[in-house]
């Protein structure tokens, strides 16, 4: 681990739930945001810290360089704060320096939204990520999944994989979203939103 510091530089925070029964659910869109990270970084298989998975990065872009920290939760997901206070400690750094990364039952499959901060909106995970931080300042990525069909529970929906149709889709939607995620790295919460909270239609997914 390195030495605590106030520059410890930015925070990738995926949640999900860790286990082979859930990589394809609705539920862990943000462990495979991470995933795509990962693979773009040419990072290799981590960390066991705070809780979680953790890996490193220096990313550079026109001579400015920022290292990252991309955190899987291990806790599954209702108690994801807890890994996120840990991680934020121990690097003395501020809420404001992550972006958390999840699914959205509210949002069309396919959409994207990016916030500085807000509420949980119902989402479990994020609610206790904002209460272990003590603010609603949390930047966050929202990736759609859609509304459950008829009277389909919630909780069963999110835990449910995506259709054939919906796989091509959110498998483009994931792309894009570390695609926002490299462009926080670097720039100003707001570029990001202007870029990527579109409708579907506009984004060609």
């Amino acid at each position: 681990m390195d030495a605590q510091g106030h520059n410890a530089g930015k925070f990738v925070i995926g949640l999900g739930n860790p286990g082979r029964k859930y990589e394809r659910t609705r539920h862990n869109v943000g462990f495979r945001v991470l995933d795509v990270l990962r693979r773009r970084w040419g990072l290799g298989k981590g960390k066991s810290a705070f809780e979680g998975a953790v890996w490193r990065a220096d990313r550079t872009r026109g001579g400015e360089t920022q290292r990252v920290r991309l955190l899987a939760p291990q806790t599954y997901m209702n108690c994801s704060g807890r890994a996120v206070r840990k991680m934020l400690d121990y690097y003395q750094a501020s809420p404001e320096s992550m972006l958390v990364v999840l699914d959205d039952l509210a949002l069309e499959l396919g959409r994207l939204r990016i916030r500085p901060d807000g509420s949980a909106g119902g989402h479990n995970g994020l609610d206790d990520v904002v209460r272990a931080c003590g603010t609603q300042i949390v930047p966050r990525l929202r990736i759609g999944v859609g509304a459950p069909p008829g009277a389909m529970d919630p909780k069963d929906y999110v835990l449910s994989a995506f259709g054939e149709k919906e796989t091509e889709i959110i498998g483009a939607t994931i792309e894009q979203a570390a695609d926002a995620v490299e462009l926080w790295i670097f720039e100003d919460i707001s570029k990001v939103m202007e870029m990527y909270n579109r409708k579907t239609s506009d984004t060609g997914v």
